[in-house]
C-alpha cells in the first residue's frame, strides 16, 4: 500500500485583499458558488498562525467557493496585511494558475475584466483551441479555453 493511498482532493487556497472584490470575479464571472465561510482568530484557535505559517495576531475570513466539484478557499487576511505578489509566468515554480473551459473566450474575458480581471491580450493565441490569460484582481494567472474537447 503506498503512502498517498486514500487522498482525496480538498481544495486550492488563494490569499486575497478584497474578499467581495474576488467574490464577484469568480462567483459572478465565472460561475462559482459560495459554500462555507469562517471567521478565525488566533485568540479562538491559538496555533492557527503557525499552521498557515504567518505571524501572530491572525485575523482573517476564510469563504470557500465551489465550481463543478473544485473549491477554492479564498483567504482575506485583516492581520496580517498579505504580501507577496503571484507568480506572472507559467515557468515559474509553484501554483501558476487556474484553467478554466468557457463557451466563448473573448465575451467571458470582457466580463471577467469588467469585474476586476486584467486580459493579457500577448498571451491569447489559438493552439487547437483558443486561449487567453488574465490576472484576477490580485494578479493570479486565470486562463480561459473555448471549446472544450469532445
Amino acid at each position: 500500500m503506498s503512502a498517498s493511498a486514500g487522498a482525496q482532493t480538498s481544495h486550492i487556497g488563494l490569499c486575497v485583499t478584497d474578499l467581495e472584490r474576488s467574490l464577484r470575479f469568480y462567483c459572478d464571472g465565472l460561475g462559482f458558488e459560495r459554500v462555507l465561510a469562517y471567521v478565525l482568530d488566533d485568540t479562538m484557535l491559538p496555533a492557527l498562525g503557525q499552521s498557515l505559517e504567518v505571524s501572530s495576531p491572525v485575523s482573517l475570513t476564510s469563504q470557500f467557493i465551489q465550481l463543478d466539484g473544485l473549491k477554492i478557499e479564498l483567504l482575506e487576511y485583516r492581520m496580517p496585511a498579505p504580501s507577496g505578489t503571484p507568480s506572472t509566468s507559467r515557468g515559474t515554480v509553484g501554483l501558476t494558475h487556474l484553467s478554466f473551459y468557457v463557451d466563448d473566450v473573448d465575451a467571458s474575458a470582457a466580463r471577467l475584466a469588467e469585474l476586476g480581471g486584467t486580459i493579457i491580450e500577448s498571451t491569447r493565441a489559438t493552439l487547437g483551441i483558443e486561449i487567453v490569460f488574465l490576472a484576477d484582481p490580485d494578479g493570479v494567472r486565470v486562463e480561459l479555453m473555448s471549446p472544450k474537447p469532445a
